[in-house]
C-alpha cells in the first residue's frame, strides 16, 4: 500500500488526482490542512509520497508551492492533469431555493463566478478546502447551505447533488506533481520513460543572460513547455526562473544542462520524469 500526502480530505480534488496518478493501486492517504503541513509531513517520513497541485488553466500557477517545493529538496517522479468538473451540493432536504449561503475554496468560487449571479443575495464564504466546505456542512446539519466541490464528495459526506459542471470553462485542468525524497526517486519511476524536466536557476543581473540560456537550451533542441518567475528575496529586480521542458534524447537534454551550467547560478533539477500526454 502506498501512503500518500495530500493538500485537502477524501473526496477533494488532490485525493481525485492521487487516485488516478496511482490508478489501481490501494493508497493510504495522510490528509493536510495545508501544504506547509504537506511539506512538512515528507521532512518526517523519507517513505512518503505527495501529490501537489502546481498550476491551474484558468487560476495559474500557484507561486507559493513553487517557492516550498524548491525549499523541501524533494524530487518529482511524475505529473497528472486533472479535468476540473464543480458541483454544488447540500443536505439531502434542502432544495435548490433553500440556498442562502454558499461555501468552497476561493479558487473554485473564482471558477464558478458565473453560476454564482444566478444567486444574487445569496452569501459567499470562503473555505480551506472544497470538500471540506462539503464535510462542513455535513457535520453541522447546516442547512439552507451548499458548497462547491466534486461530485465525488457527495456519497462520501451524505450530500445532494443540486447541480453538476457548474465551472464557467469546461476547459478547466490542475496540473499535479508527485514528489517523494531524492533517494527513493529511481525505484519510483522508470527511467526509459522519462522525458520532461523541471529546473530552477537564477541569471547575473545583466542585460541578455535569460536569453543566452533559452537560446542553449533551443540549440539543444529542448522544447520549454513552461517558465515561470519568481523575484528573490532582498535582491531587488532579480529572479529565480522555473522552466519545464521536454525533450526526445534524454543524452542531449543533459548535455544542455551542463551547457547551461556556466551561465546560471543557483541551477538545480528539480525532477525528471515522464510526461502526462493527457
Amino acid at each position: 500500500m502506498r501512503k500518500v500526502a495530500i493538500q485537502g480530505i477524501q473526496g477533494s480534488f488532490h485525493d481525485i488526482a492521487a487516485h488516478e496518478f496511482f490508478q489501481g493501486e490501494e493508497l493510504e492517504l495522510l490528509c493536510c490542512n495545508t501544504f506547509e503541513e504537506l511539506f512538512d509531513a515528507m521532512k518526517k517520513d523519507s517513505g512518503l509520497l505527495a501529490i501537489l497541485a502546481i498550476e491551474n488553466t484558468i487560476a495559474g500557477s500557484l507561486l507559493h508551492n513553487y517557492e516550498l517545493l524548491r525549499d523541501s529538496q524533494l524530487t518529482i517522479i511524475g505529473e497528472h492533469k486533472l479535468h476540473i468538473e464543480h458541483s454544488l451540493l447540500c443536505l439531502p432536504d434542502d432544495a435548490e431555493a433553500d440556498i442562502t449561503e454558499i461555501n468552497s475554496h476561493p479558487v473554485a468560487l473564482m471558477q464558478c463566478r458565473q453560476f454564482l449571479k444566478q444567486f444574487p443575495g445569496r452569501k459567499i464564504v470562503e473555505t480551506d478546502d472544497t470538500a471540506g466546505a462539503a464535510e462542513m456542512i455535513n457535520r453541522l446539519g447546516l442547512k439552507g447551505h451548499a458548497a462547491i466541490c466534486s461530485k465525488g464528495a457527495a456519497p462520501i459526506y451524505h450530500m445532494k447533488v443540486l447541480r453538476e459542471a457548474i465551472e464557467d470553462n469546461k476547459h478547466n485542468f490542475t496540473r499535479f506533481l508527485c514528489l517523494c525524497d531524492p533517494w527513493n526517486a529511481d525505484k519510483l519511476r522508470d527511467p526509459k520513460k522519462v522525458d520532461k524536466s523541471s529546473i530552477v536557476f537564477s541569471v547575473p543581473h545583466e542585460k541578455g543572460e535569460l536569453s543566452h540560456v533559452l537560446s542553449v537550451l533551443s540549440f539543444y533542441d529542448i522544447n520549454m513547455t513552461k517558465i515561470q518567475s519568481l523575484p528573490i528575496i532582498g535582491h531587488e529586480w532579480e529572479y529565480l526562473f522555473y522552466v519545464d521542458m521536454t525533450f526526445n534524447d534524454y543524452g542531449r537534454y543533459r548535455q544542455s544542462i551542463e551547457a547551461i551550467r556556466p551561465l546560471t547560478k543557483q541551477i538545480r533539477i528539480l525532477g525528471e520524469y515522464e510526461a502526462d500526454k493527457h
